[in-house]
């Protein structure tokens, strides 16, 4: 309609929703389409409020120099129009910058001329943000006194004004004061309500991708609920505040994945109006569309404008199909009755996770300190360990060196066993591990790791892998244990026993083409079955060792009982039709493609061409995997880096694992690192070999092949990248 003052205004709010949401990149995009719309109309007001606006998301991503700039712009706006409610914001947000920059006068005299303005112009909210921040000052001055008078001030106004997010950053900073003070007691009610705002603000996001971000946004407060908790756990042992601060670990961890596969038990587009689910349908082919493109691109020659145009169509579809999914779920009648699972208490753990032979081991790191949790059917150990920065580096420095063909450094492993493990080790016995990790523990195959006391010096290593005395099982959480065995409880097992897609074709010259012939480099014993994104250089070698690894596992199986799909016949149209479904186990013997910024654009790569030289869409993305019918017992992605993801604070890693999950599967065995092609066949068929010939459950028979991997002198970059996630029963 040419209406350029409304187009910007509409910028300008979408931008305020994704920023309040944590997703600051996309609210930057909205607010720089908007600027120049408003400037052109000469709104000089609805200038300042999107400078500042800006400002707010360059200060929230730590640039306080951009943030100033921006402010700084908008102020002057402000007074030439008389707005002193929106003059008082910009002093406050400056004010707010040069507190973050430790130059606490400066900022208080900011503040200060911010409050009367707010209260001339009756403006509750912005009067109770300036006295909110006013504590934080005086708070870190140390003077808490004055800082609890100005809170005390500030939670009343945001609860008159209806603002629950200041509310709960008030109750916080309350919290927080006390628990400085020690006063844990006095601390403990104001983070309880705090959390309770959280939660209930949290449900109301339609959008699963934005209540992620969201829930990113507020996990120092849980972190904070947990630290409390636990030093009043240290001073009242008895009083059960360990257990509580189990429960909220739960609580703060892998929510929208319990909740995802509740939606997937409750099939939420059962009565969804057809026209969205056609709408959800030609979104997804759009953008299956665009990203092969992509990789045409980044085979081929490209310029960088051509690359930059599909990148930018990618994003946005990426967008509209997150939105679409969101319409989907609010219009979907089961959705609205659907009753999402609370989080496990200690003793729901206890009684539908746990049985007599598995050990529950829970990390949460802070900043401060961290903790460990040990928990038995009927006890619960915990443990404080350091802070997380400390077990981060360790981890990360462990994790690179196991992507190596060379052996880990000894002392790294011990020192990293050392933190993590010995607090526990005399809980250990020969139990069954699950480990629900934190931070860059989530990367950590924790059969690698030296079994407490366990230095040796007879053999490679140096010391015994914690593998030797235990089955080791991975998961976001305990509580998604519990729901997939809930929602899978009566489903009867698929009547056949095994599905292969192995050895796809990728490239036209490959020799499978009539006359194509043989390549030296096609038998090369060190290729690794990655593609990181699709880049420039992108390379998509065949796997001659996924068609030995096929082939000596389907063998182990009646040929009545096997579906073998492999060259042309590994394609993408196979595992999204419906033939898959009635098998128990579904093994993927190919190519893995992480996009860590992107996660729904990571997935597996089947086969890129038809039979008679035609391209077709090979690639099988996290999107597509959500919407496969897939009730197998046991998903197997014998691929690279299959169990990596994008890492978001409160929910873990966010890749293929759940998508397979939603999809149905019971349990998945996925990757932490780029694995080698011959040594991965070799696993592999040791794996299955135990699973189908000795009828070993999948975590055993893994284990069992990783050992004798081991005991031959393998290096652990050849075994233990390989982890089960799931259910172990």
């Amino acid at each position: 309609m040419g209406d350029r003052g409304g187009e910007a205004s509409t910028l300008t709010n979408i931008g305020a929703v994704y920023d309040s949401l944590g997703e600051k990149q996309q609210a930057l995009d909205f607010y720089n389409q908007a600027l120049p719309l408003i400037q052109a109309v000469g709104d000089r007001s609805g200038e300042a409020s999107t400078l500042n606006n800006i400002g707010t998301v360059y200060n929230s991503l730590g640039d306080k120099q951009q943030a100033l700039d921006y402010y700084n712009q908008a102020l002057p706006l402000r007074r030439a129009v008389g707005d002193r409610g929106g003059e008082a914001a910009a002093l406050n947000n400056i004010g707010a910058v040069y507190s973050s920059l430790g130059e606490k006068q400066q900022a208080l005299d900011y503040y200060n001329q911010a409050l009367p303005l707010s209260r001339a112009v009756g403006d509750r909210g912005g009067e109770a943000g300036t006295l909110n921040n006013i504590g934080l000052v005086y708070d870190s001055l140390g003077e808490k006194q004055q800082a609890l008078d100005y809170y005390n001030q500030a939670l009343p106004l945001f609860q008159a004004v209806g603002d629950r997010v200041g509310e709960a950053s008030t109750l916080f900073n309350l919290a927080f004061l006390e628990r400085d003070k020690g006063k844990f007691a006095t601390a403990l009610p104001h983070i309880e309500a705090a959390i309770e705002i959280i939660e209930d603000l949290r449900s109301q996001i339609g959008s699963q991708e934005l209540r992620t971000s969201y829930f990113a946004t507020v996990q120092s407060y849980y972190q904070f609920y947990i630290d409390l908790l636990m030093q009043l756990h240290q001073q009242n042992p008895n009083q059960g505040y360990d257990a509580q601060a189990l429960h909220i670990s739960e609580r703060a961890r892998a929510r929208s994945l319990l909740e995802l596969l509740a939606e997937a038990n409750a099939n939420i587009r059962t009565g969804v109006d057809l026209e969205l689910l056609e709408q959800e349908q030609n979104l997804l082919q759009q953008l299956n569309a665009v990203e092969h493109r992509r990789y045409q691109l980044a085979t081929g020659q490209y310029s960088e404008s051509e690359m930059n145009e599909v990148k930018a169509k990618s994003q946005a579809l990426l967008s509209q199909l997150d939105r679409l999914e969101a319409q989907i779920r609010i219009n979907s009648p089961r959705y609205a009755d659907l009753q999402y699972p609370e989080p496990l208490t200690l003793r729901e753990i206890q009684l539908q996770v746990l049985d007599d032979d598995t050990l529950l081991l829970q990390y949460s790191l802070g900043s401060d300190r961290s903790y460990l949790w040990a928990v038995t059917k009927d006890s619960i150990t915990s443990y404080e360990l350091p802070a997380a920065a400390e077990i981060n580096a360790l981890a990360q420095q462990f994790h690179e060196q196991l992507q190596s063909l060379s052996l880990p450094s000894q002392e790294v492993a011990l020192s990293l066993s050392e933190m993590i493990l010995s607090p526990v080790a005399a809980q250990l016995g020969n139990k069954r591990l699950l480990v629900v990790g934190d931070g860059a523990l989530q990367y950590v195959p924790f059969a690698a790791l030296p079994a407490p006391n366990g230095l040796e010096t007879d053999n490679p290593l140096g010391y015994t892998p914690l593998l030797v005395q235990h089955e080791i099982v991975t998961s976001s959480s305990a509580s998604t244990v519990a729901i997939s065995r809930r929602t899978l409880a009566n489903r009867s097992p698929g009547s056949k026993t095994l599905a292969v897609l192995a050895d796809p074709v990728f490239e036209e010259n490959d020799t499978r083409f009539a006359g194509v012939t043989a390549r030296e480099d096609e038998a090369n014993p060190n290729l690794e079955r990655s593609v990181l994104g699709l880049g420039e250089g992108t390379s998509l070698n065949r796997l001659r060792h996924t068609r030995d690894e096929a082939e000596a596992i389907l063998a182990l199986v009646p040929e009545s009982q096997r579906l073998e799909a492999l060259d042309f016949e590994a394609e993408r149209e196979l595992i999204t039709s419906a033939d898959l479904a009635d098998y128990q186990i579904v093994h993927l013997a190919t190519h893995g493609l992480l996009n860590e910024q992107n996660p729904e654009l990571s997935g597996l790569v089947l086969s890129l061409f038809e039979e008679t030289g035609e391209a077709e869409n090979g690639f099988l993305r996290l999107h597509d995997i959500f919407n496969l019918n897939l009730p197998a017992e046991l998903v197997v992605l014998s691929a690279c880096e299959t169990g990596l993801g994008e890492n978001v604070r409160g929910e873990g890693l966010v890749g293929l694992t759940r998508g397979f999950m939603y999809a149905g599967a019971k349990r998945v065995v996925v990757s932490l690192w780029k694995v080698n092609d011959l040594q991965t066949s070799v696993l592999m068929t040791q794996f299955y070999e135990r699973m189908l010939q000795e009828e070993q459950n999948p975590v055993a028979a893994l284990r069992a092949a990783q050992l004798e991997m081991w005991e031959a002198g393998k290096s652990p970059y050849f075994w233990a990248a390989f982890t089960v996630q799931g259910d172990w029963r």
